[in-house]
């Protein structure tokens, strides 16, 4: 592969690890969220700081950056759960710009020179160069979608299954709507921060632009278009907004219009996503593959 493919390849992967981190809230618990971009942006931030000014290596930061976005997403998460729907997409909404609006105008995080200088990862007593790279989100990427895959499984998983279909309903029979809807906001806080600490190692300089609410949007039509509460859903919807712009590149000026649309369309003809039941892709798969059904 060349250095381009390989340098699309990893953003690709680096942006599904927080897809899947935002499935897990909007299509696991049913929260609807237009903020994950603040929490991508603060694993970034806390994994640039940690690297450039307490002088930690990427494996030490990267675990105190994810714990520190999963307790950030606990204490943003807990004012949120108050609203529903159209109030909690606005709350979710304001929560990005203000974490966007803190990054470019304190000193502390850079302001609006932002945070560069920032060390390449290291592993066996090197950098780790453009495929090595590619192989590590790669890697990481498989342990979240496992991790997805073991939620989907477990009392936890099934407990936000039954919130997203009927709240009312889940909470007269024991479950929490308040303790699994957290539940789900520090997971998919924590996979964005993982997400965020993988981008600012990987970019080496990062900006409050970086984490605006365009990613947002972007975020939310990956798990949107691939399909909500899919395992594999946030994967391929990675896959496809990330290469489709590469492909139309001459309308990368119109990319919040391309996104939009793109958003009605699949609302209208896909509502459930290329991997939901009805789905185009899990359609061609159930064809396509001996035993595709199952």
């Amino acid at each position: 592969m060349g250095g381009y493919l390989v340098t699309l390849a990893t953003l690709i992967s680096i942006q599904a690890i927080a897809a899947c981190g935002l499935n897990v809230i909007v299509g696991y618990a049913g929260q609807i969220s237009l903020g994950h971009a603040a929490f991508f942006g603060i694993g970034a931030y806390a994994a640039a700081l940690l690297g450039t000014q307490a002088g930690f290596s990427f494996w030490t930061a990267l675990p105190l950056a994810v714990a520190l976005t999963a307790g950030v997403g606990l204490l943003l998460g807990a004012p949120s759960l108050r609203v529903r729907e159209d109030f909690l997409a606005i709350t979710t909404i304001g929560i990005n710009f203000i974490v966007e609006a803190v990054f470019n105008n304190v000193e502390f995080f850079g302001g609006a020179l932002g945070i560069g200088n920032i060390p390449r990862i290291r592993a066996f007593g090197g950098p780790v160069g453009g495929a090595g790279m590619l192989a590590l989100c790669l890697g990481f990427l498989g342990l979240v979608v496992a991790a997805c895959a073991g939620l989907v499984r477990c009392w936890a998983g099934l407990a936000c299954f039954a919130l997203r279909e009927e709240e009312t309903a889940a909470a007269g029979i024991g479950i929490s709507p308040v303790r699994f809807k957290l539940l789900a906001f520090v997971i998919g806080s924590a996979m964005a921060g993982l997400g965020g600490a993988l981008y600012a190692h990987y970019m080496r300089f990062i900006g409050a632009g970086d984490f605006a609410f365009p990613l947002s949007v972007s975020m939310l039509t990956m798990v949107v278009v691939g399909g909500i509460g899919t395992l594999w859903g946030p994967v391929l919807g990675a896959a496809l907004i990330g290469l489709l712009p590469e492909v139309f590149r001459p309308l990368i000026d119109y990319r919040m219009l391309f996104y939009t649309t793109l958003l009605l369309l699949m609302i209208r003809f896909q509502p459930g996503g290329l991997l939901g039941d009805e789905g185009l892709a899990r359609r061609l798969l159930r064809k396509a593959i001996p035993g595709g059904r199952r």
